[in-house]
């Protein structure tokens, strides 16, 4: 399957392409939304991809709204100037604004806030080791990951791109169990960000909890750097995923409807955020699930930030 492509617009960059049918603004640049949108707009109505979407701070928003950009998700206080991170979205035809999954959505994350806070408290098991990962182990790594997706939005499948993303702002953990690697997960560094992505974990060790040893490893390694934000897009549809970042004490922040080609189709994706400061105070923020997904769940409070304990999980 053919990989979706990056390119830069002036400063900004984009990712676009056949696979999630859709142009991706990745990062903006100071001044160039109005061109980017533009040049976005062209692009897609030149390839026909049916979805424009772009992570742009607070202050850049209102340009993307005013030309017909809705407002999917957002991350307080992500960027080092305090502004927001806005996911905002244009569909080009009414059949990717709507998910056909809109009540296992709606299940999953009913399910995800009701067991927020309530985890499963165990030692990794003695024949596991978490280790950080490097380049060495990229044809292992990518081997992994071939196993568990048969498709994604990134080239991880490919030994070179992840050695790529290595020399850039990605760090890997990994768990070997006899040596032998089973599970993988990556922390994508943004802004004063960081992004817990990439998480799989070999189908025979599935139910080891291992995806929540990655996270406590890779929140615990951001927060000795200073990130203040940690946050995740995960798969709408994954119990596992979902339940597993409420529980480690990230909010909702939105679903990005029909957004990203994962596991052989185009997904809708949730967004989860948590602050990494030590000082920062309690999730209490009540968190409303989105009324056009699922229009029969109230507020729900996704409790507690910083716990340190492990929950049961799967693959993202």
């Amino acid at each position: 399957m053919t990989q979706d492509r990056i390119k830069t617009i002036g400063r900004s960059r984009i990712q676009y392409g056949p696979l999630s049918e859709r142009v991706y603004l990745m990062q903006l640049a100071s001044g160039e939304a109005e061109a980017v949108i533009a040049a976005m707009h062209k692009l897609a109505q030149a390839e026909g991809y049916t979805k424009l979407f772009a992570k742009v701070p607070a202050r850049s928003a209102a340009v993307f709204t005013d030309a017909g950009f809705e407002i999917e998700a957002r991350i307080p206080d992500f960027y080092a100037d305090g502004n927001a991170a806005f996911f905002v979205s244009r569909f080009r035809c009414e059949k990717r604004r709507r998910p056909s999954d809109a009540e296992r959505i709606r299940k999953v994350l009913e399910v995800a806030m009701r067991r927020a806070g309530a985890g499963i408290r165990h030692p990794l098991p003695d024949d596991c080791a978490l280790t950080f990962m490097n380049t060495d182990s990229a044809t292992k790594m990518a081997a992994l990951y071939s196993r568990v997706f048969e498709s994604y939005p990134f080239p991880i499948l490919d030994p070179d791109y992840i050695r790529c993303t290595m020399d850039e702002n990605f760090r890997y953990f990994g768990i070997l169990h006899n040596a032998k690697l089973i599970a993988l997960a990556s922390a994508e560094r943004i802004e004063r960000g960081v992004e817990m992505t990439d998480f799989a974990t070999d189908p025979e060790h599935r139910r080891a909890s291992l995806a929540a040893y990655l996270l406590a490893a890779m929140e615990a390694d951001a927060r000795q750097d200073g990130v203040k934000t940690a946050f995740t897009i995960a798969r709408a549809v994954s119990y596992g995923i979902n339940i597993m970042f409420a529980r480690a004490g990230y909010a909702f922040g939105g679903t990005l409807v029909n957004n990203t080609n994962i596991s052989g189709r185009v997904q809708s994706m949730n967004i989860w955020y948590k602050p990494l400061s030590l000082s920062a105070p309690p999730n209490t923020e009540k968190t409303q699930i989105p009324l056009e997904i699922v229009p029969t769940v109230p507020p729900v409070r996704v409790a507690g930030i910083l716990r340190h304990t492990v929950w049961q999980t799967d693959t993202k």
